[in-house]
């Protein structure tokens, strides 16, 4: 699945403003710890659920729309710190599956959350909950309420604020 090496960065990013958030956040972190980063996409194939993946036609094609936009947004975060590694992989799978084989061999795990849901899931997202109880690394969440509208609309220019989970939860 991921090919994450010891000491490097995972981070979540999926077609959400929040994501690029974390995303920053991560090769922010990597320039000040000498990390490198792994940007990591999950996407799956199903034309059922997903108008963009029936509009496609073929897996290949989505697979290839979805890295393209990977490339897209690593490209403009990486021109704020050329220095840093950073590392597209696009895995075919669910993202909670994807993030947490990841976690097994990353320093630290990196989210946006989107806060949709109940409860916990208010507070960081489907995805980000099932990271924090299922990660075997330290997973970082950069909320969502700290993207402004017009950039969730647009491109995120923030560096935000990030809520940090030590480990997997008991």
């Amino acid at each position: 699945m991921t090919t994450a090496n010891q000491g490097d960065i995972v981070v979540g990013v999926d077609h959400s403003a929040v994501s690029v958030a974390a995303l920053r956040w991560a090769v922010a972190e990597a320039a000040q710890s000498g990390r490198r980063v792994v940007a990591l996409r999950a996407w799956t194939f199903e034309p059922v659920y997903d108008l963009g993946a029936a509009v496609a036609g073929t897996p290949q094609t989505v697979a290839e729309r979805e890295r393209q936009q990977l490339d897209d947004v690593i490209g403009q975060v990486r021109a704020e710190h050329p220095g840093v590694a950073v590392r597209a992989e696009l895995v075919e799978h669910s993202a909670p599956v994807a993030l947490e084989e990841a976690s097994k061999t990353a320093a630290m795990l990196v989210l946006g959350s989107h806060g949709r849901g109940r409860l916990l899931k208010l507070l960081v997202g489907s995805v980000a909950e099932h990271c924090l109880r299922e990660a075997s690394c330290p997973v970082v969440v950069i909320p969502a309420r700290t993207v402004p509208e017009a950039e969730k609309e647009a491109e995120p220019a923030v560096e935000p604020a990030a809520t940090y989970y030590p480990g997997p939860l008991l």
